[in-house]
């Protein structure tokens, strides 16, 4: 979902809180994040789980080594390259919110890095008592001095805006400052910046994103900025940019209509040129001259059909005309579908995901104009990563790992393909014990939906085995293979089965996997799912008592349609994050950007189908369910905490038991440093084994 607060009071919307009775939800007190009845609640359910969760036999060892790992010296010190210097984000045990610090890109391909810190998050927050979370940071090309950081307070997707300059290390002194908020923010030149933040009253949408975008003098306040684009209150947000090179400048406008759809215009001046494209195509980038764009559908235009899925590119001068002159760079086949694409001096640079494994082409034009491909020789058996591309230059990073080869990074010459490897991360847990697999299941309209097992070599096939399916489903989000040291460490090694469903609603085959998924047809992710749940038990991989299934945010919703679809698929839960209450979710923080993706509860023909797959609606008294564990934070101003407190409360209602926990921090993800992560992962698989054991 969009990476993207208000306030602690902004989370109630007063104006749409209607009385209990009138909505008959009894637990709609529970919506005030803050609230004292709510937060009593919240620690008392936290107290339980807490309790008996840390008690089992499992969480000690399991937190212990979670710890390890998570604090390790030996991480791959993944980097952004800045002219002659790399940066790099760095936590470990004695710098629990991390450090932000620098060294010599020289120093770090020799690998030894001479590390200087650039900005502490730990100190900061001691010396203005702030729980500050490091939520990125955005420097001014070319020099890179001139930086605007991004604080979160706890870990919510708000953060506070303030300008740092890297050369002094410091903030700047009446430097650009926004307050907390969703903001928006874009360098345009060193003294000025476009903005899009929280206004005030009516500058946010329905969404609670920027609608308004400004330029914003230095000196001046904010007040006096001036708006560049004002996007509507139904729209997910708008805002506005400078896209730098080394060839020219472009500045941006756009508005994202809605979750999958928005305009965007090239700003000259005064003067908006709207870039010709379908609303539902993303822009993929601008190379040597010329605009590179994403087709999620079919189109036609000036009589050349384009294919979904497709890159096609137009010349700038073109484009600036009204009139792009597009063309075909790269299309997708049936299995094959285009990931992503990067731009080198010479170069672009096509990942592709073939069946669900990656492969990289580097693609260049010969002399008669043809685009020609040459695949980088690396195994496709895992995920592999391209990043620190510079536009003079065709050499940079390279990352792979797969489920059982800890992560590797590469330094790689894009002419030669040539690969120097740099760092290579501890292998945590004997990988030759285990094997992977590819299957396939067949879902209830006939579809074969893919799925990847990780087991031990040696396991029986006796159903008994211990089983966790993952899965998400939604927002073309592609679930791929990916080394977890937790995951072995945790699971793996003591006789746990890893499952990673591919189902429909991701984007594992491209926008047509997505779109099959989509509102009405919500319902074919949740039969994949179950499809693969029960391929499983009829290899006698697993069987329900010892299976169990986790997912969050989007993957929550997915859990929560395993809990009142098919609990008697599994014997345990883990719901992270999640969405349950689908009939309020669009009033509840982000919620309506999501309309795309769900529909819209309020409009009688959409809740007809939505409600099919609203978990919150769909609990019985009479069903029997597995004991579920519910997880979320009282600072994820994404998905609001409530969704999973109505549900705990609701099934506890009705006479079910379950686990819940509440961290106070973390935002989104769940946790805002490693001991919350590995506090939190030791009591979920500590559930999972005394569960499915």
């Amino acid at each position: 979902m969009f990476d993207k607060k208000w306030t602690a009071g902004l989370v109630i919307f007063a104006a749409q809180a209607v009385s209990a009775a009138k909505l008959d939800d009894p637990y709609l007190w529970l919506e005030e994040v803050h609230g004292e009845k709510a937060m009593e609640w919240v620690k008392s359910q936290n107290a339980v789980s807490e309790r008996d969760l840390s008690a089992s036999k499992y969480y000690q060892a399991i937190k212990s080594d979670a710890l390890d790992i998570l604090n390790s010296k030996d991480k791959i010190k993944y980097v952004s390259i800045r002219g002659d210097k790399v940066y790099n984000f760095w936590r470990d045990a004695k710098n629990v919110r991390g450090l932000y610090r620098e060294a010599n890109l020289k120093d770090y391909l020799a690998n030894k890095p001479k590390w200087e810190t650039v900005l502490d998050i730990d100190l900061l927050g001691k010396n203005e008592k702030e729980n500050w979370v490091y939520k990125g940071i955005n420097c001014l090309f070319p020099r890179y001095e001139s930086c605007l950081v991004s604080l979160s307070r706890g870990g919510a997707d708000a953060t506070v805006t303030r300008e740092f300059n890297i050369k002094s290390r410091s903030f700047v002194k009446d430097g650009f400052f926004l307050p907390e908020a969703k903001s928006e923010v874009s360098w345009k030149d060193e003294n000025t910046i476009y903005v899009g933040t929280n206004f005030g009253e009516g500058s946010l949408t329905s969404s609670g994103y920027p609608r308004i975008s400004k330029l914003w003098k230095r000196g001046t306040p904010l007040s006096e900025a001036k708006t560049v684009y004002e996007g509507k209150v139904e729209s997910v947000s708008a805002g506005a940019y400078r896209s730098f090179s080394i060839h020219g400048n472009y500045d941006i406008v756009y508005e994202a209509t809605s979750f999958y759809t928005g305009e965007s215009f090239l700003l000259e001046g005064d003067k908006k040129i709207k870039l010709v494209k379908p609303d539902s195509a993303e822009l993929a980038g601008l190379y040597n001259n010329n605009l590179f764009v994403s087709l999620k559908s079919d189109w036609t235009y000036e009589g050349n059909k384009f294919k979904q899925g497709a890159v096609i590119y137009a010349s700038m001068d073109s484009v600036k005309k009204g009139k792009p002159d597009y063309r075909v760079f790269i299309e997708p086949t049936k299995e094959k579908i285009i990931d992503g694409i990067r731009f080198s001096e010479n170069y672009i640079w096509v990942s592709w995901l073939d069946n669900v494994k990656s492969v990289v082409e580097r693609m260049s034009l010969d002399s008669k104009g043809q685009w020609q491909s040459a695949r980088l020789p690396m195994d496709s058996k895992g995920d592999i990563s391209l990043f620190g591309m510079q536009e003079d230059s065709d050499a940079f990073f390279v990352s792979y790992s797969s489920f059982l080869q800890s992560d590797t990074l590469y330094y790689m010459d894009g002419k030669t393909f040539e690969l120097t490897e740099l760092q290579k991360l501890p292998s945590w847990f004997d990988a030759d014990k285990y094997k992977v697999e590819q299957n396939f299941a067949t879902s209830k309209d006939g579809t074969r939906i893919p799925y990847f097992l990780v087991m031990n070599k040696g396991a029986k096939l006796d159903g008994k085995n211990p089983t966790l399916l993952y899965g998400y489903g939604g927002f073309e989000v592609s679930m791929r293979p990916y080394y977890s040291a937790l995951r072995g460490k945790a699971w793996l090694e003591n006789g746990g089965v890893y499952v990673l469903a591919n189902i429909r609603g991701g984007g594992e085959f491209g926008p047509a996997w997505h779109h099959a998924a989509l509102k009405e047809n919500r319902q074919r992710a949740y039969e994949d799912f179950e499809a693969i749940a029960k391929d499983l038990i009829k290899r006698k991989i697993t069987s329900p008592a010892h299976l169990g299934a986790m997912g969050g945010s989007n993957g929550g919703l997915l859990m929560g349609n395993m809990i009142t679809r098919s609990p008697e698929l599994f014997n345990a839960i883990v719901c992270q994050v999640p969405l349950l209450d689908m009939k309020r979710y669009n009033k509840l923080l982000a919620g309506a950007s999501w309309m795309a993706e769900y529909g819209n509860p309020d409009v009688a023909e959409e809740w007809d189908y939505i409600k099919e797959f609203s978990p919150y609606h769909n609990l019985s008294k009479d069903k029997s369910y597995p004991k579920v564990f519910f997880t979320t934070s009282t600072r994820d101003d994404r998905v609001h905490p409530a969704h999973a407190r109505k549900m705990v409360a609701k099934m506890k209602g009705l006479g079910h038991d379950v686990f819940y926990y509440e961290n106070i921090e973390g935002g989104h993800g769940g946790a805002a440093d490693n001991n919350q992560v590995a506090h939190l992962y030791a009591m979920v698989y500590s559930y999972l084994f005394e569960q499915l054991n």
